[in-house]
């Protein structure tokens, strides 16, 4: 037996409500270009509208004029989406609870997940957005899931509860070391200022 290797997300499919509540939504709150629409090809009483998050890959919403936006939140069941997480930069992270209070828009406050910073609201459909923002670069030749990996491993190794800042730079270090050829025989830490 042999894997079907993925290769990324290629795009998540929400079932939506009007086409303006998608648009003012995913364009007008979270500045995704709507960047193509169609008739949904299995149901051609839907349309098909496609965002794009920031990376080239889609979101897109099938969208029915007669369905009705409902703020209720969405079912969290076995099988069920429980959140979708956008990767937004810090620098706009530091000004999200402003710009989501300036809309009326409820929202968590902001949370620390250690590796991350996260918020959370829900869409007008009642599924619950994270907007997340790392608080690292990946080394050069790295993702952030090489990161998060080794990260893992040294939290898991010493003992410790989460993933936290001490692990990640510990894990950059680590991944760089690994990674990056020096002339020196030995790259352990030195008192250069003795």
């Amino acid at each position: 037996m042999r894997k079907i290797q993925s290769q990324g997300v290629h795009h998540i499919t929400l079932v939506g409500a009007g086409r303006d509540t998608s648009i003012d939504f995913w364009e007008g709150v979270l500045g995704m270009p709507f960047v193509f629409e169609q008739p949904n090809l299995d149901n051609p009483g839907e349309s098909h509208l496609y965002f794009d998050p920031g990376d080239g890959r889609l979101i897109t919403i099938f969208t029915d004029e007669t369905r009705e936006a409902d703020p209720s939140r969405t079912p969290t069941d076995p099988g069920c989406v429980h959140h979708l997480a956008l990767s937004i930069s810090q620098a706009t992270f530091a000004q999200t609870v402003e710009r989501l209070d300036e809309r009326g828009i409820s929202h968590s406050g902001v949370k620390d997940r250690g590796f991350m910073d996260s918020i959370y609201f829900k869409d007008p459909l009642g599924l619950l957005i994270e907007l997340a923002s790392y608080r690292f670069e990946p080394p050069a030749g790295h993702g952030h899931a090489d990161v998060l990996l080794e990260a893992h491993r040294i939290r898991v190794e010493r003992g410790d509860h989460h993933i936290d800042r001490i692990h990640v730079a510990d894990a950059i270090e680590h991944l760089t070391t690994r990674s990056r050829a020096s002339l020196s025989e030995d790259r352990s830490p030195k008192a250069a200022y003795d």
